[in-house]
């Protein structure tokens, strides 16, 4: 009897070892599943905040939900909307983004991504830029790319290096085919990354912004630079005492012939400047 009752204490002990280990092993796997549905929605909150700074809120208020992506889109959309009246009280104004006027966003895709806020000043800058430019060439739209979040200086809008104050603005360049002015026409769907090529002395380099994008530049049609209309908006914006700075590349500024101190180049490390205007105060 004693030695059966040692065996049975073995195997009670034995079980009692398997079980714990099964305890164990289901923890750890528990635990690594909730780690892994903390970090992915990590991700996307980081994801969402850094291509649009509410998209992350909204998807922080949603992931308490069953039906999340329903919840997700309602409360974005009603976040952006309010950005759109609260902005202006921390000094940030937005552009128009469907109008008839003379300046507008070149897409909604900036405004879905509330990429549109500027500070009343430079807002002022561009509603008479694009005034006086309908003004010399009837007709003309001018349309603006990437501007600023709504709200927080210093908050980065990637991929730029400098638009995090409500100062920045880029605008599109002004296209033709056939000599024929194309108004509220660029030649790629959101403005960028349609570079116009030219001598440069920036060398390869994969650790900057300077994308080249080879492989996109045969899939845009072949408009050309309206060579009137450049010329004009870079002497009307150099001729703006409110403008700073203004960034093209330098093959283009020579093509235009009209030289300014304050027509820079944006340097090797920043995106490429031969798709469009960045200006600032």
């Amino acid at each position: 009897m004693g030695g059966w009752g040692l065996a049975r204490q073995m195997a009670a002990m034995r079980t009692k070892r398997s079980f714990a280990s099964h305890l164990f092993a289901a923890k750890t796997l528990w635990l690594s599943r909730v780690m892994m549905r903390v970090l992915a929605h990590f991700s996307v909150f980081i994801f969402l905040t850094a291509i649009s700074q509410l998209g992350g809120l909204a998807w922080l208020l949603a992931i308490f939900f069953r039906h999340r992506a329903i919840v997700f889109v309602s409360t974005y959309i009603v976040l952006s909307a309010s950005a759109l009246w609260i902005a202006p009280m921390f000094g940030r104004e937005p552009l128009p983004c469907l109008s008839n006027e003379t300046l507008e966003m070149r897409s909604v895709f900036y405004c879905a991504l509330n990429r549109q806020y500027l500070v009343p000043e430079l807002k002022s800058v561009l509603k008479d830029y694009s005034a006086k430019m309908e003004g010399a060439f009837p007709g003309t739209k001018t349309l603006v790319l990437d501007a600023n979040f709504p709200f927080f200086s210093g908050f980065p809008l990637l991929p730029h290096i400098s638009h995090d104050d409500g100062r920045k603005v880029d605008l599109a360049y002004y296209y033709e085919s056939d000599q024929v002015y194309l108004p509220g026409v660029t030649r790629s769907p959101i403005g960028y990354f349609a570079f116009e090529n030219g001598p440069t002395d920036c060398p390869d380099n994969v650790f900057t912004l300077r994308w080249d994008l080879a492989w996109l530049q045969t899939i845009w049609p072949d408009y050309q630079l309206e060579r009137m209309r450049m010329k004009a908006a870079l002497q009307l914006l150099a001729e703006d005492n409110r403008v700073g700075k203004i960034f093209i590349e330098p093959h283009l500024k020579l093509r235009f012939g009209f030289d300014s101190d304050k027509i820079r180049f944006q340097g090797c490390r920043a995106a490429r400047h031969d798709d469009h205007i960045h200006i600032q105060l």
